[in-house]
């Protein structure tokens, strides 16, 4: 079946790794079977939003398997606001990207709720970084801000917990498990929480980590085969529509 990865980078980051360039990003691809990936660079993650979405989108002209997030940082947000409407007017740009503790900013700041608002007039999901209790303060900002959709990076990490309670009672927050700790049982506790199949997505945080790890998540969580297919490619094409001629060109 197809796979779409709606979590992933291009770059080199800070950490002891080898990875870095988008060639990287398309071996792993081609190593465990995914035919898309929607990256963002770490370059706009961790220091210049602007000009890492530009190199970004340099990448992304050449190699059609690999769509973009344009990433926003509240710190800067008529800088980003602009940004953000410039790399989405590309084509290449399916979504936007938001890291809170890289710019210091969480939910419940005036800051994120700003970025909110400039990601909810683009109209686009949103992948948000969560790692903490600050999840259980989404429901609250997106009942402010209606048809914005967020994808919960990382499922809120350590807070997985508050972070399935945050998504079942509402139906605009999507789950996305990526994390180097596996935590068996994380994705059972979601769904008797009360999240629905359809708002779980597959998200992988390469080159950070290899795809092998959400990978197994996936296959230990106990879905049906039509299940699997959902997490895997089918929730993601109804919530990026746009990904549908790279699915149908993939190898």
């Amino acid at each position: 079946m197809p796979i779409i990865d709606v979590h992933a980078h291009v770059g080199r980051w800070q950490f002891h790794l080898t990875c870095g360039d988008a060639d990287n990003n398309l071996r792993q691809m081609d190593r465990y079977g995914i035919d898309v990936q929607l990256v963002s660079a770490s370059e706009a993650v961790v220091l210049d939003a602007v000009a890492g979405n530009a190199a970004l989108r340099e990448v992304l002209e050449t190699r059609p398997r690999l769509r973009g997030y344009a990433v926003v940082n509240p710190n800067r947000i008529e800088e980003s606001a602009a940004d953000l409407k410039r790399c989405l007017g590309t084509g290449l740009f399916v979504g936007a990207k938001i890291h809170t503790h890289y710019p210091g900013r969480l939910p419940g700041t005036r800051e994120m709720a700003e970025a909110f608002d400039v990601v909810a007039d683009a109209g686009v999901p949103l992948l948000l970084h969560t790692w903490g209790r600050e999840v259980t303060l989404l429901p609250e900002l997106l009942a402010e801000r209606p048809g914005l959709r967020v994808i919960m990076g990382h499922a809120g990490g350590d807070a997985w917990r508050e972070a399935a309670h945050a998504a079942a009672g509402c139906d605009r927050l999507y789950l996305e498990h990526c994390r180097t700790a596996v935590d068996a049982g994380r994705v059972t506790y979601a769904r008797e929480a009360g999240v629905p199949v359809e708002r779980m997505l597959f998200g992988t945080d390469a080159t950070l980590i290899d795809p092998c790890w959400s990978l197994g998540v996936i296959r230990d969580a106990g879905f049906s085969e039509e299940e699997r297919e959902m997490v895997l490619w089918r929730n993601a094409l109804t919530l990026f529509p746009e990904l549908r001629p790279a699915v149908a060109a993939a190898p």
